[in-house]
């Protein structure tokens, strides 16, 4: 039968030290433990092991709550080298109530509680696999692991192992374990208080600084959690500062005052933000209507401070372009910025590598000069070797018809902006010979470079065709019931907010854009904002939920645009990143556009 006791003369508290802190999250002395043990037939259940016992101690604030025991029918007979070890026989468990009217009880008694077990991985697998066994939902338990805490903590001046005997004698525990469920959890609490002991000196008080602790975070680095007393549990920005208040780091979340107090509960495990909290004296909340506008806001204050602990989008200036230039014998050219010259261009490219590719991949369908520099209409130089390969029309010597040079730039510039497959198929082509002949490192080179040709052609039209668009409104219903709207103008977020309940939402629009930033347009395809804030706010507005309220202007992508032939060229690089081998030879074998 099953034995549970709900209520137990208190012992005390194990931690007195614990008792008075008044912390952020859930301090542990307010937690209640469920410390669960099991004996089993063997070591997997999945395997056809069985529990023969199960026994748990309640406790909160140093006091045991309640105990639960029961020996448990295995449904066959137990090894007799787990006889041996357990002290449990075949004729102790004959009669004792079998799993399925165990369990049961035992989640009853656990409800509500964070549960605890040495090992918990192999004692709490076996709990769930039981219970899905017999349909039961699982409780969404937080799980304390106190043989994971004794090996962050425990030293071996302190105990040989991290065995719960070991621990247990480390820490002066009353009950001995003997590999009976109850005497073993007795004695796992007893473990658990000690290290809860040890905790609370280096600065361990709650329950969200015991599931994150790691010994990297220094004691000097978790007193510095009082810099996120007071932020607000809002979305938004957060920007560490130096005593000089110098912006050491820019970081963002949908809730302020949790995130930042990871960075002083060990969840954060990184070495250089260890460093960087050792410098922090301060941190600044930015609060934001929504979560898009945090991020916005983030690579914003990224790239106006260029903080040195963060690695990406510190300099969204560094871009690169492929211009079709506005000349006679116009050319393609990388370039660094946009002008306001009428030419065409294609990006933005995040390095110039990628930007030489795509230009190669064009160079390989559309034979326009190579050479740098202006020519005269009627140029009179010394053709060039590509001239004499056949890979460019020569207008350097003059042997060039500009008629002929006009409708290949014009094409070129169709594949550069909306339709690109001229290119995909010459390249293609071009592929499937060469790995014909089983020139496979060549055919590689080509595929790079039509890849880098058919992403860069699939961002620059997505780019544009919002940037385009001198203002456009949108709204989406979030989890608390309430909208979040945004105006965009030119790809640029220029207001957000959340209309209050009960509001008039028409108005609270009209307001919101009368108060909108004012932005101008631009040349080029990323003309008022960066292009990772643009990518930013269109995957949002390509979301689920999102709802169009205004629209100035024309919001599309060309129907032959690139974006087709995206699938194909994504499928081959994840199986190049795979750990699968993968045969180079099979990504180079021409498949036709992707519909």
């Amino acid at each position: 039968m099953v034995a549970q006791q709900s209520e137990r003369p208190a012992r005390g508290p194990a931690w007195e030290a614990q008792r008075g802190f008044d912390e952020l999250g859930r301090p542990l002395r307010d937690v209640t433990f469920c410390v669960v043990d099991l004996e089993t037939t063997g070591g997997s259940a999945a395997g056809g092991s069985m529990i023969t016992e199960v026994g748990a101690v309640k406790v909160r604030g140093g006091e045991v709550l309640g105990e639960f025991q029961t020996l448990v029918d295995p449904r066959g007979s137990i090894p007799p080298f787990i006889a041996v070890l357990t002290g449990i026989s075949d004729s102790m468990v004959a009669g004792a109530p079998r799993i399925e009217s165990v369990l049961p009880a035992f989640l009853e008694f656990a409800a509500g509680c964070v549960l605890v077990a040495h090992n918990a991985p192999f004692d709490v697998g076996f709990l769930q696999h039981f219970a899905a066994e017999q349909g039961l939902p699982w409780p969404r338990f937080e799980i304390v692991d106190t043989a994971r805490l004794a090996r962050r903590v425990v030293t071996r001046d302190d105990a040989p192992n991290c065995k719960l005997s070991s621990l247990a004698a480390a820490f002066g525990s009353t009950t001995t374990p003997n590999h009976r469920a109850l005497s073993d959890a007795r004695a796992t609490v007893d473990v658990l208080h000690g290290l809860l002991d040890r905790l609370g000196n280096l600065g361990v008080h709650t329950l969200e600084e015991l599931q994150t602790y790691t010994s990297r975070v220094t004691v000097a680095q978790r007193r510095k959690r009082h810099l996120a007393e007071g932020l607000p549990h809002a979305p938004g920005v957060y920007l560490f500062r130096d005593a000089r208040e110098k912006v050491l780091y820019v970081g963002t979340s949908r809730d302020l005052r949790t995130r930042v107090r990871t960075y002083f509960t060990a969840s954060e495990t990184r070495s250089r933000m260890g460093e960087m909290v050792a410098l922090a004296a301060s941190v600044t909340p930015v609060v934001c209507a929504t979560p898009l506008e945090a991020q916005v806001r983030e690579l914003r204050l990224i790239g106006e401070h260029k903080p040195p602990y963060n690695r990406r989008s510190r300099f969204p200036e560094r871009m690169h372009f492929v211009k079709l230039t506005r000349e006679p014998w116009p050319r393609l050219a990388i370039v660094r910025a946009v002008k306001d010259d009428d030419a065409d261009y294609l990006g933005p490219f995040s390095s110039s590598g990628a930007a030489e590719r795509c230009v190669a991949a064009l160079h390989e369908v559309f034979p326009v000069r190579q050479c740098t520099g202006r020519l005269a209409r009627r140029p009179r130089r010394t053709a060039c070797v590509l001239a004499e390969l056949g890979r460019c029309l020569s207008p350097c010597d003059g042997s060039a018809d500009p008629e002929a040079y006009a409708a290949l730039v014009d094409a070129l510039r169709t594949a550069l902006l909306h339709d690109p497959d001229p290119v995909v198929t010459g390249l293609e082509r071009r592929m499937g010979r060469l790995a014909a002949d089983e020139r496979f490192e060549e055919a590689g080179q080509h595929r790079d470079r039509l890849t880098a040709f058919v992403r860069a052609a699939a961002r620059h039209q997505r780019l544009s065709a919002l940037t385009s668009c001198p203002e456009l409104v949108a709204a989406r219903r979030e989890d608390d019931d309430t909208w979040a709207v945004h105006v965009v103008r030119h790809g640029r977020l220029a207001a957000a907010g959340v209309i209050p309940r009960g509001a008039d939402a028409h108005q609270y629009v009209a307001q919101l854009r009368a108060g909108a930033e004012t932005v101008r347009p631009a040349p080029g395809p990323v003309p008022a904002a960066s292009p990772e804030e643009t990518e930013r706010i269109l995957r949002w507005l390509e979301s689920d939920g999102v709802r169009l309220v205004e629209l100035e202007g024309t919001w599309a992508c060309p129907v032959r645009g690139a974006h087709r032939h995206l699938p194909r060229h994504d499928a081959v690089a994840a199986s190049r990143r795979s750990l699968v081998p993968f045969d180079d030879r099979r990504s180079l074998r021409p498949t036709g556009p992707v519909a």
